[in-house]
This record gives C-alpha cells, structure tokens and sequence, in this order.
C-alpha cells in the first residue's frame, strides 16, 4: 500500500491558512487514531461483566470501537441496564484501562507537527471526557483541547467551533464528522475500517497510519501558503 493515498476535493470553507500566517487547527479522533486502547477496552469489560454476572464478548468488543459506549452495551444489556451499566463502566474505567493502553505510532509527532507549523491540536472524541484526558496525561500526548460525548456528525460542531480545517480519524463516523464540519477529512487505516471503506466513505486522504501525517501537514500547509 501506498503511504498515502489523496483524493482531491475542494478547499475546506473554514480553511485558517489560507490567507493567514496562522497554522491549521487540526482535530484527532483518539481511540484507535492517537492510542491503542484495546487491551484497556477490553480489560474494563472483563470487569464489568465480572461485576454485574452479564457475560459480554470483550474480544467482539474491541473489534467494533469508534461509536459511543452504549451502541456496545445494547449487545449485552436489557433496555433498562445501560444507564447504569455504562455509568458503572465509566467508573472503573481508570482503573482498568489507562495503564494497559499505548500510543499508537506517530501520535506524538503528529500532534507535535501541528504545533511546529504555527497550529492547534485538538482531540474530539466520542470517550467520555475525563478518561480521554487520562488517557492523554498518562501517555505525554499534549493536545490544546480535549472534547468528549461527541461522535459522527456531532463531531461537526466542535470541529466548526474551533475552526478545524482537518480532522484525522480511523473510522467512517470519522468521515462523518470532518464533513459535517467542512473539514478535510484524513483518514488513518489503524482501527475497525480498512483504507476502502475509509475512502468509500469520502475521506480526502487515507494513510496507513499517523507516522506518515507530518509529511502530509507539510504538503497541506505549502499548498495554501
């Protein structure tokens, strides 16, 4: 596969660099985009179905993340359970699934290179805030905002409201979100959906992963310097 692949389209509307000295705000999904949190994913199911004596397929589980938490929990809990069950999941979430989790490669070089180009990070996700910020701390990844509770489209709103001209993630609600937005949409292959579903789903740009984003940013920005 080619280390990545470009559909032309477009500028975004809300496009910051163009006409500016001022470097893009570029916005990062962050499960299976920036980390690897399978392994503490799947740890905190365990947990929970050890708790609540509901047996759940954490293996199934992990190979479906990207929508929000209660899409999975519809899998395994009666109707009147996910309230709770959730809740309960996001509690112990800390304790199970912050350590065991990496960062995928190029995640720090990533939202580094935003930076050296004059740019914000901003992380939107649909992970329930506070983890994702653990998340982040405990792996030393620094971006300017973190946003949570959003997925798909939803994601549109914070992405306009921080003026994001790109937004980088790995699954077709990914694509949604940038293109409910305006935004470029950047495409990593690193979690549920392969580079053509990801390109089906109108992504702009499809790379095998993160380490090929920097040279990407760079191309991005001279273009519209």
């Amino acid at each position: 596969m080619a280390p990545y692949e470009h559909r032309t389209t477009a500028a975004p509307t809300n496009n910051p660099t163009i006409g500016s000295t001022v470097g893009p705000t570029v916005g990062f999904d962050l499960d299976m985009t920036l980390i690897d949190s399978r392994p503490g994913i799947h740890a905190t199911y365990r947990a929970l179905s050890a708790e609540t004596g509901v047996p759940i397929d954490a293996d199934a589980a992990v190979r479906r993340l990207g929508p929000p938490l209660e899409e999975e929990l519809v899998r395994w809990f009666p109707e009147n359970r996910i309230q709770e069950a959730g809740d309960r999941y996001r509690e112990i979430y800390p304790e199970y699934a912050i350590q065991p989790t990496l960062a995928l490669p190029g995640a720090r070089e990533a939202v580094d290179a935003v930076r050296a180009f004059g740019g914000r990070a901003i992380v939107v996700t649909a992970k329930h805030e506070p983890n994702a910020k653990l998340h982040l701390a405990h792996l030393g990844i620094e971006p300017d905002e973190v946003i949570g509770w959003l997925w798909a489209e939803a994601k549109g709103t914070a992405l306009r409201e921080h003026g994001a001209s790109v937004y980088v993630g790995d699954h077709t609600g990914d694509v949604r979100g940038a293109r409910s937005a305006g935004a470029l949409s950047v495409a990593v292959a690193t979690g549920p959906c392969d580079a053509a579903e990801l390109r089906a789903a109108g992504a702009d740009v499809v790379l095998a992963d993160l380490t090929g984003f920097p040279a990407w940013l760079e191309r991005y920005v001279a273009e519209r310097a």
